[in-house]
């Protein structure tokens, strides 16, 4: 059996791929690989909204499913990315009720907004994040934060993976300036 490999939430953008869509960055939890997942608008504001510990006046589709599970005495326990296929990913949750596990299929970026709400791990087969993901070394790492430890700026970090033709860097380095300028 394939190995489970567990991913946390990194940041969510404005995907420059695809026109009023999301791209909601995973990492490897204790580990370099990063995986990029094309999300809705509806799914990335509520993700986003709740990890920036944001409250809404009323309670949004993903917290009203985790109050549901609650009053009905189940919990969502884990989320697993199971296949990628033309970019598209598919996924399940798991939910526990007495002794017994439930398994539903559904999107992942709905599965994710739930694991946040529910502090459940988000997994994914290892083959599947081997074959998806981005690797970054600890330079591109470091230049890819706000500013390393030499001062250099995000804008000098595009700068010099544009030289490099690192396009993929530049893209991830780009959309992090776009995100914090419009956090600003």
């Amino acid at each position: 059996m394939d190995k489970k490999v567990e991913l946390q939430v990194i940041n969510i953008t404005n995907s420059q791929a695809q026109i009023g869509a999301f791209a909601m960055l995973l990492g490897e939890v204790d580990g370099e690989r990063q995986l990029p997942i094309i999300i809705g608008p509806a799914e990335a504001h509520a993700t986003a909204l709740y990890l920036k510990g944001v409250k809404t006046p009323r309670p949004l589709t993903h917290d009203l499913f985790i109050t549901s599970l609650t009053v009905l005495g189940a919990s969502l326990i884990r989320v697993l990315i199971y296949k990628a296929k033309d970019g598209i990913f598919y996924s399940y949750i798991y939910l526990k009720k007495d002794n017994e596990i439930i398994r539903i299929d559904a999107r992942t970026s709905d599965a994710i907004a739930l694991a946040v709400r529910a502090d459940c791990p988000i997994l994914i087969y290892e083959s599947i994040l081997e074959q998806e993901c981005l690797h970054l070394s600890g330079e591109e790492r470091t230049r890819s934060g706000q500013i390393n430890d030499e001062g250099i700026s995000l804008e000098e970090a595009l700068q010099q993976a544009i030289k490099e033709e690192n396009y993929e860097l530049a893209a991830r380095i780009r959309d992090q300036i776009n995100s914090r300028n419009n956090n600003q």
